[in-house]
């Protein structure tokens, strides 16, 4: 059966948006299936990784640089495609060249930004590793590759692939690459460069990555970020979950909160917030991949 690991609750972009719409027509259902899913290529270097800040909205899925074919993930039913000029939709779509495949218990995997040159011919059911196409440049994106995600249509809620596929190696911890705390009065401090603060209420704005940023390399979300103040978690934020309440996208940190609340910060997150008291505090960031990597910052202050 299709178990995907975590909690996990619904969200939809502006591109997010449409793949509902879409989906929320189609009501077939396969039967009930093990599910053994793959990455849909044999190489890939990942340039946007689940819940990244892509300028003040999460990704939704994983993006990967490419220039090779893109292949089913697990057996599925087609259940949409679009290339180009060879669909009845002329509407622009920020997905580009996509298609959707049903492998049944409410899971839909989508793949776009696909070549929009091709013209597929694919049959209503596809085995696992069927071609669908080749990475392109379609879509609201300059980069040439494409984008993976997988939709859970029974709880409407988007899943993270690498919880239910065997994560891309990574042995490297994620970086944090900077703490600012946010008064009430909107100014900005960094615990590295002073010692003490006045007693208020602090946002915790947090700037991490899932690997060390080089020549070739992207930043990426980590899959987790934590906040604790003398002992205490403050503040939690799970990639993994997305839902959308009376139109309002929403995030758990601790609870569901607004997306722009956590995301505004771009690219960094709004991990918690708390009032601190005359005294000593101690504050701690960790920062942990979906593997189990973690890397921590710890930030002493005087609150005067």
């Amino acid at each position: 059966m299709y178990t995907p690991m975590g909690s996990r609750a619904p969200y939809a972009n502006r591109a997010g948006t449409l793949v509902l719409l879409i989906l929320g027509l189609v009501s077939s259902l396969l039967p009930p299936s093990v599910y053994a899913i793959d990455w849909p290529a044999p190489i890939l270097t990942v340039s946007a990784n689940f819940g990244s800040n892509d300028q003040g909205k999460p990704t939704l899925g994983v993006s990967f640089e490419s220039e090779g074919s893109v292949h089913a993930a697990d057996r599925g039913e087609l259940i949409f495609s679009r290339y180009g000029d060879n669909t009845a939709s002329r509407l622009p779509s920020p997905l580009g060249a996509w298609i959707a495949l049903d492998h049944g218990e409410g899971l839909i995997s989508i793949y776009s930004r696909l070549e929009d040159t091709q013209v597929q011919d694919l049959p209503e059911v596809l085995e696992k590793g069927t071609v669908l196409g080749k990475a392109g440049r379609s879509g609201w994106s300059e980069q040439r590759g494409f984008h993976f995600s997988l939709f859970d249509r029974k709880e409407r809620c988007w899943v993270n692939p690498s919880m239910i596929i065997t994560p891309l190696p990574d042995t490297r911890p994620p970086m944090i690459q900077s703490v600012v705390l946010r008064d009430e009065a909107g100014r900005s401090i960094d615990p590295n460069q002073i010692s003490s603060i006045s007693q208020s209420r602090y946002r915790i704005c947090v700037t991490a990555t899932d690997t060390r940023i080089g020549p070739s390399e992207s930043p990426l979300a980590p899959h987790r970020l934590l906040c604790t103040v003398n002992g205490s978690e403050i503040g939690v934020l799970a990639f993994e979950t997305y839902s959308a309440r009376d139109g309002v996208l929403m995030v758990y940190r601790n609870g569901l909160v607004p997306v722009q609340q956590v995301y505004a910060p771009a690219p960094g997150f709004e991990v918690g917030e708390v009032w601190v008291n005359r005294g000593q505090v101690r504050l701690e960031i960790i920062a942990q991949d979906i593997l189990g990597n973690s890397q921590s910052a710890v930030y002493r202050l005087t609150v005067e």
